[in-house]
C-alpha cells in the first residue's frame, strides 16, 4: 500500500522543512508548496490525504485554500497553521471548513496529534445522513438536512453550538458527532453545567490537588482530563455564571487546564460541544453570557427543530417507541391516535413523545393505542369543530387572529396551569400529569412567567 500523502503549503522554507521532517519521521509521503498558485497545481496534479497551510502566503492566505478544497476537493481534511494568539483567523478557517488549527511556535506533539486525527478520517464521500439515520430518526426534509450537516460536523474539529428547544434531542445530536468522528474512541464527556454548584465548578471541571480546600482528601482529575483525546459535551452552558465562563474561555483557547491548588497547567485535547435551551443571543445583551466566550464556542451552529415542525417523522417516531419500550408488545396506534399526535404542538418535543408512548404501553387494554390511551392534556387537544368551540371557556382552537407562537403559548399555558390546579401545586406531579420532564416544565415556567 501506499503512503499516506500530505501536502504542505508555507513560505519559509524552515517551516517546511520542519514540517516534512516531523511527518516523514511518522511515515508519510510530503509534497510542499511555496504559495497559492504552486499549492493549486500540485492539488490538480496528485491527490492527498491530508493538507497543511499557513494563513500567510504572497499571492493569498489560507482561507484560499480552504475555500478551494471545499469546493474541488471534498474530503480533503485542510488544518490551518496561524500566529500565536490569532483566535479569530483560526475560527474564520474553522467556520471556512478547516479541520482543525495550529498554532506557532509549532509544538511537534500537538501537530502529530492533529495529523492522526485528520488521518483517521475516511476519504469517502459524505453520505447524506444515513449513518446518522439509525439514531437520529425522521424521513421529512428537515431532519436529512440535520442528518447530513451532523455528518459534515463530525468530520472536523471545529466547536459546534448546538440550539433546541428542551427534549428535541441536542444530547444525541451531539454524541453523533463524536461517535462519527476520528475521535469516536476517545471519551464522550457529557456535563449539565446548570447542575453543579458555583462552589465546586472549577473544580468540577478543572480538577484540584489533594488539600487544596476543605474536603479534597485526594487528588481528582477535572472534566477536561477525563475527555482528554475526546469530547466535552457542555450541557445548558447558558447556565454557566461569568466568573466560571472566564475560566472555561481560557482553558479552550490554551488548551490547558490548572487544577485548584496545582501551579503547573495541564495540556489537554478536548473537543468542544456545547447546548442549551435558553437564548443566547439575549444573554448576551444583558451580559449574562460574555461575548468572547460565545464566539468561541458558536463557530458553527447546529439548530436541532422542534417536533412540531417535522409532524410527518411522528408516525415512524411512535413506532420506533412502541418497539424499544414494549419490544415483547409492540401496540400500533390507530389511525386517529396519530392524526391525534400530528396536530399536539409537543412543548416537549420528543422526550415528551416518548413519556406519552410509554404511558400508553401501560395503560392501554386493547390490541392498539387510540386516542384516549395517550392522555394527552385536556388544554392541549387537538381543536374542535367550530361550533363546539363556539361554547367552550378554554379552547385551542386556532383562529388566525394571533401568531401561531402566541397561540402555542396560550394553549401551553392552559395546559400548565390546569395541571398545576389539578396537583395542588405539586411541580413534579404536574409535570408527569403533562408527560414532560420537571426540567421541560421549569422552563416553561419560567419561560411564560407563571409563578
Amino acid at each position: 500500500m501506499s503512503l499516506p500523502q500530505v501536502l504542505i503549503i508555507d513560505d519559509e522554507a524552515d517551516i517546511r522543512a520542519l514540517l516534512e521532517l516531523t511527518l516523514g519521521r511518522m511515515n508519510l509521503e510530503t509534497r510542499s508548496a511555496g504559495d497559492v498558485a504552486s499549492a493549486f497545481a500540485l492539488l490538480e496534479e496528485y491527490r492527498f490525504d491530508l493538507c497543511l497551510t499557513d494563513m500567510r502566503l504572497p499571492d493569498g492566505d489560507g482561507l484560499d485554500i480552504v475555500r478551494h478544497i471545499e469546493e474541488h476537493h471534498r474530503g480533503l481534511p485542510v488544518a490551518v497553521i496561524t500566529a500565536h494568539g490569532s483566535m479569530e483567523t483560526a475560527i474564520a478557517a474553522l467556520k471556512g471548513g478547516a479541520f482543525d488549527f495550529v498554532c506557532k511556535p509549532l509544538n511537534i506533539n500537538e501537530l502529530r496529534a492533529l495529523v492522526r486525527s485528520a488521518l483517521s478520517l475516511s476519504r469517502e464521500p459524505l453520505t447524506g445522513g444515513t449513518a446518522a439515520a439509525a439514531k437520529l430518526l425522521g424521513d421529512s426534509a428537515i431532519m436529512q438536512t440535520v442528518r447530513s450537516l451532523i455528518e459534515r460536523l463530525a468530520r472536523g474539529q471545529a466547536p459546534v453550538y448546538i440550539s433546541g428547544e428542551s427534549g428535541t434531542g441536542k444530547e444525541l445530536a451531539a454524541r453523533l458527532i463524536h461517535e462519527l468522528g476520528p475521535r469516536a474512541g476517545k471519551p464522550f464527556v457529557a456535563v449539565n453545567c446548570g447542575a453543579i454548584p458555583e462552589q465546586l465548578m472549577e473544580s468540577e471541571f478543572f480538577g484540584h490537588k489533594k488539600g487544596s480546600f476543605t474536603g479534597a482528601f485526594a487528588d481528582k482529575d477535572g472534566l477536561f482530563k477525563t475527555a482528554h483525546g475526546g469530547t466535552l459535551f457542555l450541557d445548558e452552558v447558558g447556565d454557566l455564571p461569568v466568573p466560571m465562563q472566564v475560566k472555561l474561555l481560557r482553558a479552550i483557547q490554551e488548551k490547558a487546564v490548572r487544577p485548584v491548588g496545582s501551579q503547573q497547567e495541564i495540556a489537554v485535547d478536548v473537543r468542544i460541544l456545547s447546548a442549551t435551551h435558553k437564548n443566547l443571543h439575549e444573554l448576551l445583551r444583558t451580559g449574562a453570557f460574555r461575548q468572547d466566550l460565545y464566539y468561541r464556542l458558536n463557530v458553527i451552529e447546529l439548530t436541532i427543530p422542534p417536533l412540531r415542525e417535522r409532524a410527518e417523522d411522528i408516525p415512524s417516531l411512535a413506532k420506533h417507541l412502541t418497539a424499544k419500550l414494549a419490544p415483547e408488545r409492540p401496540l400500533p396506534l390507530t389511525p386517529a391516535a396519530l392524526a391525534v399526535l400530528k396536530t399536539y404542538p409537543f412543548p416537549g418535543n420528543v422526550r415528551e413523545l416518548e413519556n406519552i408512548m410509554e404511558r400508553a404501553l401501560t395503560l392501554c387494554e386493547g390490541r392498539e393505542i387510540d386516542v384516549d390511551d395517550l392522555r394527552l392534556p385536556i388544554g392541549v387537544q387537538p381543536p374542535p369543530a367550530p361550533a363546539e368551540a363556539a361554547g367552550t371557556a378554554e379552547g385551542s382552537h386556532y383562529t388566525g387572529e394571533q401568531s401561531l407562537e402566541e397561540h402555542l403559548a396560550q394553549v401551553e399555558r392552559a395546559a400548565i396551569e390546569k395541571a398545576l390546579r389539578d396537583t395542588h401545586q405539586n411541580k413534579t406531579a404536574a409535570a408527569k400529569e403533562l408527560g414532560i420532564t420537571f426540567r421541560a416544565l421549569r422552563y416553561k415556567l419560567e419561560k411564560l412567567g407563571i409563578e
